[in-house]
């Protein structure tokens, strides 16, 4: 699949909601998430494993008999991630669950996918800095699905921030994400 690059609303652009930052690569704008917590209020990003020039959100998350923890890439929309475990990913794409690495506390939410054809009925909730808004991430490893939640930005916004996905990795796309121009 080739890599999209998605325009970003001028109205959240305007009032970025704290722990999302605004980057430019290549003479685009890209959204970096800064800072997510669990419902403790505990960290989740990782200084130690960077993906794309940026720290890493980590998990704990169990994928069938496998558990271990899992470095995603903080870009909004890019699927990248960095597995520090060996899970069985062949057959039909399981459903993970996910759970803040130093204590155990489950990020697991109710919460249908709106991915047509997903069906999923649980999400990943990681909560930016303020409690106000936050990302619901499938739980179905393999779904793209993914929305942010913001309370004070109309939902066409909120769609529209959602519905970014970057596809590509392993392409010559992926040089979007490559030193800053």
């Amino acid at each position: 699949m080739k890599l999209i690059h998605n325009q970003i609303p001028v109205e959240f652009l305007s009032e970025l909601p704290e722990g999302v930052k605004l980057v430019k690569r290549k003479g685009r704008e890209f959204l970096v998430i800064e800072d997510v917590v669990s419902r403790s209020g505990r960290s989740l990003m990782s200084d130690d494993v960077r993906i794309h020039g940026e720290p890493s959100i980590m998990m704990q998350v169990t994928i069938r008999d496998a558990v271990g923890p899992i470095f995603l890439d903080a870009y909004w929309g890019s699927h990248a991630k960095l597995y520090g475990f060996l899970p069985t990913l062949s057959g039909a794409d399981p459903v993970i669950d996910a759970a803040v690495p130093e204590s155990r506390e489950s990020l697991m939410v109710d919460s249908v996918c709106e991915v047509e054809g997903c069906g999923c009925t649980r999400a990943v909730e990681l909560l930016l800095p303020g409690g106000e808004n936050k990302i619901l991430v499938c739980a179905r490893m393999g779904c793209p699905g993914h929305r942010m939640v913001l309370s004070r930005m109309p939902k066409m916004v909120s769609d529209t921030i959602s519905g970014i996905n970057f596809f590509g990795a392993g392409s010559l796309d992926e040089d979007w994400f490559s030193e800053l121009s």
